[in-house]
């Protein structure tokens, strides 16, 4: 006679992990408590390996990173959370967390603790930025090497919309409308397509998803509050450069060149002060993976190669 469907659940259940381990590159989804917040985070490879931290840009999540998890996970242990406030992390409201880089930063810094990772290859792209320069400063020591997808650190880098972003800065009640353009279905595709003349590359699924997020209760708050507080990250430029010039971490920068947001200087102002990184400019916009995966994992994957690691 058949189990049952509840039988057939237990029986799995108690079969375990360990009775059917999963391929290394295949990518396993967890979901911790760091500091009264559920933190959501996708991992794949050996955990005894190198690890990369993989940091996703707005209005995204680690969803960004899928394309390249199982490749990087034949080599390494791979990271890649959900901030509070994004994918499927929780997002509690603007009172009970502090919606700021620095809080964002404190948050992934536990949870990296919690993993026992000390020490890591940082990746960020746009939001990443900011939240993975912040763990740099202040664990130094820890970060091996950094990889940069338009996740900007100049402000030769800042597109013109940020004129208007800064006007939001200065006077919020008057410039609601950035963030009515800043949660809009509209801004969550233009950050995708951007200038791209190749817009048939782009699944619209992509805006279509992150907008379902951008839509749930409270999450406009959340979300003002961040792009509040990124003038911090623009006045803390000096301090990342500073960082970079002071500890000279190997460094790949790949740059899409169709992004309005942060635009292709930002890219080579990363020069000045680590010259001795391997820059790529690629025919990409913001989130270059929509575009370009596979160039960009043949390319993330020669630099890791060529890092001492071991």
């Amino acid at each position: 006679m058949p189990l049952s469907a509840l039988a057939l659940a237990a029986a799995l259940a108690a079969a375990g992990p360990s009775d059917h381990p999963a391929p290394v590159t295949a990518v396993r989804y967890h979901r911790v408590d760091v500091d009264g917040v559920g933190v959501f985070y996708r991992e794949a490879g050996n955990p005894a390996a190198p690890a990369v931290v993989l940091l996703h840009g707005y209005p995204s999540s680690s969803r960004m990173w899928g394309p390249l998890l199982p490749l990087l996970a034949r080599k390494y242990h791979v990271i890649a959370p959900d901030y509070p406030g994004f994918g499927h992390s929780d997002a509690p409201p603007p009172g009970a967390y502090i919606y700021t880089f620095d809080r964002l930063a404190e948050t992934i810094n536990r949870l990296l603790a919690r993993l026992a990772i000390s020490r890591y290859v940082l990746v960020m792209q746009d939001y990443g930025g900011p939240v993975g320069f912040r763990l740099a400063i202040a664990h130094p020591s820890a970060v091996r090497a950094i990889i940069v997808q338009n996740a900007n650190a100049y402000r030769e880098g800042l597109g013109p919309k940020w004129a208007g972003i800064a006007g939001y800065w200065s006077d919020p009640t008057k410039h609601q409308d950035q963030v009515d353009a800043f949660v809009s279905l509209a801004g969550a595709k233009q950050r995708h397509l951007g200038l791209s003349p190749h817009i048939d590359r782009y699944d619209p699924d992509s805006w279509t998803d992150e907008f379902a997020f951008l839509s749930r209760p409270g999450e406009r708050a959340i979300q003002a509050a961040l792009l509040r507080d990124y003038r911090h990250n623009v006045a803390s430029y000096p301090k990342w450069q500073d960082w970079m010039r002071r500890y000279r971490p190997p460094a790949l920068i790949l740059w899409g060149k169709y992004d309005p947001s942060f635009i292709v200087p930002g890219a080579h102002a990363y020069l000045r002060d680590l010259p001795e990184a391997e820059l790529h400019i690629l025919d990409a916009g913001h989130f270059a993976l929509d575009e370009q995966k596979d160039e960009v994992a043949r390319l993330m994957l020669d630099f890791l190669g060529r890092l001492p690691l071991d």
